[in-house]
């Protein structure tokens, strides 16, 4: 039997249970509780497509040195589902603990022996004290985080607090569930040795950071940025950002005692419809997006492309899950990069920029509805499910409120009626942005015919040639612009001089930070660049060129980004090494550092050639 693990405030505890049972707003209790103990915390929540009764986890990792992203392997595990258990057992640690219902009797191969079980008799608790089939049902869920508050040597006045806080207001629930949650705890203080060798202690390493999902960040950053309209058709996961933004705009988008509402959020009949709600508002002025995943995206594309050819300002949110197809509803990939960025049919690019948490996500959404009306031009957001739906530990969100929005070049009334000459597709600063009219700003000067069809400078239509090729040049002109104007990179050196790189983005960043330690732990030292947009900067192609190779962490299958550097930067191919984590949930450190490890130790470099920028 090895030793059981000990360990403070640095562990992972997981919850086996079914969906539809009550379970979420428990596990939920559990992760907030152990913020207000001042205990730096994440948590993933790994749920099904339907609505009830297939298997849901909620994994929540503790840890005081600040690691939030998943870590893989778990230490305690609360299994509550019989369909799961064989798996569930399996993913404990050596060491670990077990807590399960034992109202039942189990043979004893369904355990190891390598892990410390822990039975609690759930439900006879629950039978003896509840008459109702749901709430013995609900209280049950309830009744073990009692019991884990006294194995953890949890503060049960700050889930107390939180009860009050949720309920607040109906006195009879608050009552139920804090009665609830001190037959777990008495039961288990009677009955067991508390605490066990992983605990939790006051600490006050949270300080003023909030726990909050990227989703809702979005939303409130597309807020503050000036977005007054929403088109979107719901999916999975990204109909809580337009919900929320509905949130805030009730919240926020009033003006003293007017009830009239200063914003539109309109729930389109289907993707293509939302998204030509938001072309046709950007076309008159307004600032407008919609928030989608994959299969949106993929429904999306003739609108894409117009407002793409058209020069229209729009901001897409792409909410990444499992794909292609219906793929995995609710779970995390990165695998929309190559459909976004050359979205729509024929000669397309598109502007990326990718949050790393959600606190980018509430600026960079505001950054994003300026680069659209800067560019003229749709702009993608790229989130995923780990970043949207799942809660974080950020710092505060932060709003310079002297901020002025970024609108462009747009013509105004004064500049037509002193005979300044406007074509809307006229190219007058040599960077590829021409300027744009307003509906209604001149009453007969600044009017233009907007189509998706060839043109020449002055929206004229027209089949020639030389035209068509001039308006594509200049788009091209544009994107190379737009290199200044996205998120630029970060770059991160190594301890010690080495020939190894490291490129990753988007919510990869959290277990790329971890991996270096352990990397350098393992002698590997690695300089690191976190991508933050597309169109590349020409930093991206320095970086890689300075390294004989260079690993590109990214959670797909098909190695989108590295792809996407290969041919927009005209890379060699062989200098890329990618690090590929798809099955769904979130990429470890764990992964990251044996991926490389393992590449590592058997790689003989050869020469390679120079990149070419």
């Amino acid at each position: 039997m090895p030793k059981p693990i000990e360990a403070t405030n640095d562990f992972v505890v997981k919850f086996a249970n079914v969906n539809g049972s009550g379970s979420a707003s428990a596990n939920a209790l559990f992760a907030k509780s152990v913020l207000r103990m001042g205990v730096p915390a994440s948590s993933r929540n790994i749920f099904p497509s339907n609505i009830q009764g297939l298997p849901t986890w909620y994994e929540v990792r503790i840890s005081e040195p600040g690691h939030l992203g998943r870590r893989g392997g778990v230490d305690m595990m609360v299994a509550m589902n019989p369909e799961t258990w064989d798996e569930d057992i399996a993913e404990i640690e050596p060491g670990g603990y077990l807590l399960y219902d034992s109202t039942r009797d189990l043979p004893q191969s369904k355990f190891r022996d390598d892990i410390n079980v822990i039975g609690a008799p759930l439900t006879e608790i629950c039978n003896r004290t509840y008459s109702d089939m749901r709430q013995r049902q609900l209280f049950k869920n309830v009744i073990y985080l009692g019991v884990l508050s006294a194995l953890l040597d949890m503060d049960v006045a700050a889930i107390e607090t939180l009860i009050d806080e949720q309920f607040k207001g109906r006195d009879a629930l608050i009552k139920a569930n804090v009665n609830a949650l001190h037959l777990g705890r008495d039961w288990a203080v009677t009955e067991l040795k508390c605490p066990l060798g992983i605990k939790l202690e006051k600490t006050d390493k949270v300080g003023n950071r909030i726990f909050v999902t990227g989703n809702d960040t979005a939303a409130l950053g597309a807020v503050y940025g000036g977005a007054t309209v929403c088109a979107w058709y719901p999916i999975t996961p990204s109909s809580s950002l337009a919900e929320a933004f509905s949130a805030h705009c009730h919240r926020y988008r009033r003006e003293g005692d007017e009830k009239k509402h200063k914003y539109a959020i309109v729930q389109a009949e289907d993707e293509l419809a939302s998204i030509g709600m938001v072309v046709g508002a950007g076309w008159n002025g307004a600032r407008a997006f919609t928030a989608t995943s994959g299969p949106g995206i993929s429904l999306m594309q003739e609108f894409i492309g117009l407002a793409y050819f058209a020069e229209i300002p729009a901001v897409i949110f792409d909410i990444q899950r499992g794909s292609p197809s219906t793929g995995m509803p609710t779970r995390t990939q990165q695998a929309d990069i190559l459909s976004c960025a050359y979205a729509s049919h024929g000669d397309t690019k598109h502007v990326l920029i990718f949050p790393k948490d959600p606190h980018e996500a509430f600026s960079m959404a505001a950054d994003a509805l300026d680069l659209a009306d800067r560019l003229q031009t749709p702009i993608f957001v790229m989130l995923d499910l780990d970043i949207g739906m799942n809660d974080w530990l950020i710092p505060p969100l932060e709003w310079d409120p002297a901020r002025e929005y970024d609108r462009g070049k747009v013509m105004t009334y004064e500049e037509l009626e002193a005979g300044v000459e406007f074509g809307r597709y006229l190219d007058v600063d040599g960077d590829g942005i021409p300027y744009r009219t307003l509906p209604g700003t001149h009453p007969n000067r600044g009017a233009f015919f907007t189509r998706g069809t060839s043109k020449d400078r002055y929206a004229r239509y027209s089949e020639e040639g030389h035209d068509y090729v001039d308006n594509m040049q200049r788009l091209l002109h544009k994107f190379d612009t737009a290199k200044r104007l996205v998120p630029q990179p970060e770059k991160r050196a190594a301890r010690e001089a080495t020939k190894f790189g490291v490129l990753y983005f988007g919510s990869t960043t959290v277990a790329m930070e971890e991996a270096f330690e352990a990397l350098e732990a393992r002698g590997l030292h690695l300089d690191a660049m976190r991508l933050r947009g597309f169109p590349f900067s020409d930093e991206v192609a320095d970086f890689i060129g300075d390294h004989e190779r260079v690993f590109v962490v990214e959670q797909n299958r098909d190695a989108q980004m590295r792809t996407l550097l290969t041919t927009e930067l005209e890379i060699d191919p062989a200098k890329l090494v990618p690090i590929l984590h798809y099955d769904g949930t979130p990429i470890t450190a764990r992964f990251i550092v044996k991926a490389i490890a393992d590449i590592v130790s058997v790689v003989t470099f050869a020469p390679t050639r120079k990149a070419r920028s």
